[in-house]
Formats: C-alpha cells, structure tokens, sequence
C-alpha cells in the first residue's frame, strides 16, 4: 500500500492493499511541504512613503554673571572674666540673710496690714485711653432761616441713644411771640455728611417754643412747650405730619408760657408715658395720651404764695392768694414723689405729688389742682431760672442745684431751707444750671448779663465747675458767642457723657467735647460729696 496525492493541496489517498496495524504505524520520512503567504505582497503594494519635519527651531544663547559678592563676619571677643563670673558658684551669707529677715518681719508684716485695710483706691478704674486736658468744639450748629428771623435757641435736648440733639427756637428778650412762626430742629451728629446748616429735620411751629424734651426710651418723640400755652408731641420719624399728641387751647390749657417739660413714667401702664410741665401761671400739670391724639390732664398742682409754708427767715415773700409763677422743676433720683420748682419770686420750693391738700382759688380746670409745696428754701437777689437735682447723692441728704439772675449758685440739702454753699459764679445772669451725670462733684451753668425787657445782653459763658479743685470758682469758663449774647441753655449727654450742647442767643447750639478731667469720676468722690455737704451742715 502507498500514499497518493497532491502535497500542495494536502489531500493524500492510501492505494492499494490496506497493511496490518503495525505496518500502519511504522517510522517514515516524508518530504517537507509549505505554504507561500501573500499577505506581505499584498501589503507592500498598498504602501506609501511619507514624512514629516517641523518648521526650524529658532535658538540663542545667553549668559548672566552676578556682581562680585564678598562674606563678611563679625564676632565679638568673647571676655574671660564674664565666663568665669557666670561659671562661679554664687555664694550666699545664709545666716546674715536669716538675722536681717528676723530683724524686718515685724515692721514688713506692720505695713502689709496697713496697705490690707486701706481704702485709697477704692473706686480706682485705670484709664487706658490719653488724657485730655481741654474742652473742645465738635459742632456748631444753626438754622439760617430762623437766624434771619433773628430767633434764639430757647432750649436742647438729647435723644435716648445719645446721637441726636434738638433744639427749640423762639424769643427771649421781647417781640411778638404769641404770632411769630418758629421751629424745632434735630441733627444726627453720628450721621455722615453732617451738614451743621442743614438740620435732619425742621419742624414749623406756629408760636415760639419754649422747651423740649426727648422721651427717654423712644428716641423718635420729643415733646414742647408753647409760648401760647400748649403742649405737642413730635415724632420725628414721620417727616410729612410729625405731630402726635398735643393739648389743644382749653380750660385746662396754661394761661402762660410753657417754661419746662418733663417725662414721666406711668404707674399704670409700664409702655406709656406721661408728661409734667410747668408755667408762670403757677400750675404744675400732668397730661396723658389718648388715642385720638389730644393730650388730656390727669392730675395738677397749682403754687399759691398763701399756701407756701412760712418760715422766719423768709422775709421778702409776698404772702397771699397770688400765683406763685414757676420758670424750672427737677425731680429727685431718689423718691419719684419729691421734686423741687424755681419761682419768679427768687425761692425754691420742694413739693410732693403726694400732696393732698386742695389748691385756693384755682376754679375752671377738669380736674381739682393740689398744692404740692412743703418747704421754702432761702431765696436768690432775683428769679429763679433754673434747678438740677443730683443723680448721685442719698436719699439722707437730697443734694439740689438753684441759679438765677443774680449769678449766683446755690448748693442745698432738701432737710434746711439755708444754702450749703452759695457761690458767686458770675456776674451775669444765671439762666441754666446742670449736675453732671458721670462727675459728683462737677455741674455747669449757663450765663449771660442782661435785661431781658431793655434787651441788653452781654457775652454769654460756659461755665464747667469742680468741687474737687475748688470750692468759689470755676474750673473752666468757655466763650460761647463771640457776640453779646447770652447762653441759655445746655443739657450733659447722658449716654455719650463727654458730649455738652449749648444753645445761645445768636440762634447756634455748639457741642462741646469735655476733657477727661470732667468725665472721669475720682476715688472716693462720692463720699468727698457727702463729706463736703456735712462739713457745711454742721
């Protein structure tokens, strides 16, 4: 048997007869067979020579060399003699140390003792802000229109947030004032762009206005008294129709000028408040708002010279069934109850809302008037302008302030009716005194020379005066009108406490920064006050 077939193909066929098993599988040799490809000349035909360059790289060379630079040290000589200081033990005389500390312990331990129970600086805070030792200008403040209506500044005020002041134009010395247009003007000093020409906000107000009075909560309200009598309330928050409140012209309305308001907390309700003013009609009222706008009277007191008690040592008072006319009030920081007026006649009177005992001759009001005097202290050369209590004393004393036009004033205790101290402050007119809110021992007045019926007025001062330096006359006195005019009034910023606004007859209110001696209580000051107030009474 054989093999047939086609090597290229590889197909083989066994021809012939088919041999035994063994045969099948015996060794043979075969000759080689392969395949030829095509696949590389089927590539080879498809190829296609390419080839790439990038454009020409364009080279420099540069070469930087730094300056000569040089090292240099420098190394002190190091001192033998201090390495063998340092090195040497200290040598310490243990038994003369001990000798001397027995000697001294009684006396060190003395001292100790003595430095424990002393109360030198008691009250002692440490400042650490400079120290100024003068009173400066900030702001001068005007309104040229009521300027040119030649229109004095009659009173200022404080908001309850310190920063905006307001003032009250009118006339003090003459004219018609119950048909001359004034006004109220506000500024906030903390705003930017203060323009001190160009108030915040201006209030026309048909008759003068006499005095003004910021709520002590709200700082939008401000309340005033009318040449004519009555009593408005402003709420500077609303620029088109700020009146809120206001007494109208009726039976219960004052016959007089409105000389001074005051704001009072309501027992009743803890949101509202009530409003004191007083005139030279004698009547002390009281006023509480209603919903409908109008201010209606609560409560009132009437001063009648025949109901005044009488002491010997007053002589000059006309006693009588006359009004006793009230220009000031102040009320104290220790009994809401108690209060102090100024009167035309030159006394002061300390009063009590307490009082129950009917007022003479005083018929048409809503409600029945009281009289409140209970005590006549010793009387000024001339009326009374204007009366500060102090914020700081005990309630065993009750420490008040009085000036008036004989330049004088007056330092009392609501327990003797003489004066403690009476100071000549100046020769002028007295026309607002003020107890400083931070300093026991500081107040200020505010003066001016002149008749106010003949118009002769003289250059108004700022008087600043410290008990603490002396006791006859002023620490500082300030120039505020370079005119003759006087100042009139002024108010201690209670929450900016460095801060005095002064409105004067020229029309200007200025506020003064006061220096660090004026505003920094001392140690001990409180006790210096009381030392000085027994000293005198005794």
């Amino acid at each position: 048997a054989r093999f047939h077939g086609n090597p290229r193909s590889g197909r083989w066929e066994l021809v012939g007869r088919r041999p035994p098993l063994a045969a099948m599988f015996a060794d043979g040799t075969a000759p080689g067979a392969d395949v030829e490809s095509l696949w590389r000349s089927a590539r080879s035909a498809r190829c296609e020579a390419k080839s790439c360059q990038t454009g020409k790289i364009s080279t420099a060379e540069a070469a930087v060399q730094s300056h000569t630079s040089r090292d240099a040290g420098v190394q002190t000589d190091q001192s033998k003699d201090a390495v063998q200081d340092f090195q040497q033990e200290v040598r310490v005389d243990y038994t003369s140390l001990l000798s001397f500390l027995q000697r001294v312990e009684d006396a060190v331990i003395k001292e100790l003792n003595k430095n424990w129970k002393s109360r030198a600086f008691d009250g002692f805070e440490v400042n650490w802000t400079d120290q100024n030792e003068t009173v400066l200008c900030l702001h001068t403040l005007s309104y040229p229109e009521a300027q040119d209506q030649n229109l004095q500044v009659t009173s200022v005020s404080w908001n309850a947030t310190g920063s905006v002041v307001a003032c009250s134009y009118g006339r003090l010395d003459g004219g018609d004032w119950s048909t001359e247009k004034s006004y109220v003007c506000t500024w906030n000093l903390d705003r930017r762009g203060l323009n001190p020409q160009r108030p915040d906000l201006v209030v026309d107000v048909p008759s003068s206005v006499m005095c003004l009075a910021f709520h002590p909560s709200q700082p939008s309200l401000i309340a005033g008294g009318l040449f004519s009598g009555e009593l408005v309330v402003w709420d500077t928050s609303r620029t088109e129709d700020p009146v809120t409140w206001r007494t109208g012209m009726t039976d219960d309305t004052h016959t007089d000028p409105v000389y001074q308001v005051n704001w009072l907390p309501d027992a009743k309700h803890r949101n509202h408040a009530r409003l004191l003013s007083v005139s030279t009609d004698g009547k002390i009222l009281v006023w509480r708002e209603e919903r409908d706008g109008r201010l209606a009277l609560a409560e009132g007191f009437a001063t009648v010279a025949q109901q005044i008690p009488r002491s010997t040592q007053l002589k000059k008072f006309a006693w009588g069934e006359a009004a006793v006319g009230v220009t000031s009030l102040s009320f104290s920081h220790f009994d809401p109850r108690v209060f102090v007026v100024g009167v035309e006649g030159g006394y002061s009177l300390k009063c009590s809302t307490a009082a129950e005992t009917l007022a003479l001759h005083r018929a048409g009001s809503s409600v029945s008037l009281r009289a409140p005097a209970e005590l006549a202290f010793s009387p000024h050369g001339g009326p009374v302008y204007s009366v500060s209590c102090s914020p700081f004393h005990r309630q065993v004393l009750n420490l008040f302030l009085s000036c008036g036009t004989d330049g004088q004033v007056h330092l009392h205790s609501m327990l003797q009716t003489q004066p403690l101290v009476s100071l000549q402050l100046s020769k002028k007119y007295l026309f607002c005194v003020r107890w400083s809110p931070v300093r026991p021992l500081v107040f200020a007045a505010a003066s001016g020379e002149g008749n106010c019926n003949k118009c002769l007025c003289f250059t108004g001062d700022v008087h600043l005066f410290d008990f603490g330096k002396s006791s006859q006359k002023p620490a500082v006195s300030i120039k505020q009108a370079a005119g003759e005019r006087p100042v009139y009034c002024l108010e201690f910023n209670i929450k900016q406490t460095r801060l005095l606004a002064a409105g004067d007859a020229t029309g200007t209110v200025k506020v003064w920064q006061l220096s660090s001696d004026f505003t920094e209580q001392g140690p001990r000051e409180m006790n210096r006050l009381e030392q000085l107030a027994s000293e005198i009474t005794d």
